[in-house]
């Protein structure tokens, strides 16, 4: 009997074929009716799904149907995976699809729709296009690609952002890197705001400084300090208080801008001994410890496209805190130095600048609790006053920084 025949065996009697002949009308009448009864589970909703994928797996593994047949039915299962979220193996069934006909146009758009949720839209556009040559009028494959060629544009504008980005903050590593500036970690956090420092054209340093104003916590800042720049040049034009960059400036009690029109003594200074000609400024040694090269340029990208895509070849472990080289906690800063040389002080750690969104030069106080973002890196300096009664507490180490 022809049920008894080995695999791959021919039968050798008329019976026998004629056997094969109805067990084969037998399979194909069962892959026929499972096809159909899968359909009408689609039809019945998403509690059924599960079923109809049975169905059309059962109909598949009779054997029994044409290649343009079983191609339907791999396209069918793929529409069911795309359904239940099977987004990969909806995929790989509609590649089947294709390869069992190549002229089924659901094989290729169901393939470029798992495409496009899997986030291959170069893929999606391919079997679109491929599509599109057996179906020129498929208004689903043109849709379709229309929809994969505006995911790719908006991929490739992220990539390009993440590469200028990244490109951009290596760069700035490097040069804080190359001029010897020590980054460490944040101070004032609740002080924040998301500028950065920048290289010009000239491979100048650009920082962003923020003056704290200690007694009163009140702050102004500069946004762009150029390193070239000495302090006085800045003291002399400012209401003496915009410092923001990657140097915090903690000025110490406020800094008045010696009677300027535009910028009117500070309210809280009720002596009036913030005079420019009364002004020091201190910056604290081993304020903060080293950070890795890694994790400054993980502060460089805050806030852009490349975040998230550090190269861990940068990953080098080198904290360290400087604190002890010199026996003075404060040092008092000449003001006829620039900016760059007094980063390059060897007891000086410059934290991760905290900007303060809500400062401009009309010496206004900042809020305690403004919110913000982050910034890269900062210098904190403390600015104070000979003719404060402040300046001897300062002076004798006996104040501290606010918790």
């Amino acid at each position: 009997m022809a049920l008894w025949l080995e695999a791959g065996s021919e039968p050798e009697t008329e019976k026998e074929r004629a056997d094969l002949d109805a067990i084969f009308a037998l399979k194909h009448s069962s892959a026929i009716e499972l096809k159909e009864k899968g359909n009408e589970y689609v039809n019945k909703g998403k509690k059924h799904y599960t079923d109809a994928i049975d169905c059309y797996t059962r109909a598949i593994n009779q054997n029994a149907l044409s290649e343009d047949e079983t191609s339907l039915i791999f396209s069918n299962r793929a529409h069911v995976n795309l359904l239940l979220g099977n987004n990969r193996r909806a995929l790989e069934d509609a590649n089947q699809a294709i390869k069992l006909s190549p002229t089924n146009a659901k094989g290729f758009y169901r393939a470029a729709k798992a495409s496009l949720v899997l986030d291959l839209p170069r893929e999606a556009i391919s079997y679109c296009e491929q599509g599109l040559e057996v179906s020129p009028n498929n208004e689903d494959l043109k849709k379709l690609v229309n929809q994969a060629n505006a995911k790719l544009a908006e991929r490739e504008k992220r990539e390009a952002e993440i590469s200028e980005a990244l490109i951009a903050s290596k760069a700035l590593l490097s040069a804080i890197d190359g001029r010897g500036v020590k980054v460490g970690k944040a101070m004032y956090r609740e002080l924040t705001g998301l500028k950065k420092p920048y290289l010009d054209k000239n491979n100048i340093l650009h920082w962003p400084v923020l003056l704290l104003y200690a007694e009163v916590m009140s702050s102004d800042l500069i946004e762009d300090f150029c390193e070239t720049d000495m302090f006085s040049s800045h003291l002399d034009m400012i209401s003496f208080a915009v410092f923001i960059v990657v140097l915090v400036v903690f000025l110490w009690s406020a800094i008045n801008i010696a009677h300027d029109e535009d910028c009117p003594p500070l309210s809280w200074d009720k002596d009036n001994a913030y005079t420019r000609e009364n002004i020091e400024l201190y910056f604290e040694v081993g304020s903060s410890v080293c950070l890795s090269k890694k994790e400054i340029l993980q502060n460089l990208l805050e806030g852009t496209a490349a975040a998230k895509n550090i190269d861990e070849d940068n990953a080098t472990s080198d904290h360290w805190n400087p604190a002890g080289r010199d026996p003075l906690r404060w040092v008092k800063v000449n003001e006829k130095r620039t900016l760059h040389d007094v980063l390059k002080e060897p007891n000086l750690v410059i934290p991760e600048i905290p900007v303060v969104l809500q400062v401009g030069v009309d010496c206004t106080s900042v809020p305690p609790n403004s919110t913000a973002n982050w910034v890269a890196a900062f210098a904190v300096f403390y600015v104070v006053s000979k003719q404060s009664n402040f300046y001897s507490k300062f002076k004798s180490g006996r104040w501290k920084i606010p918790v």
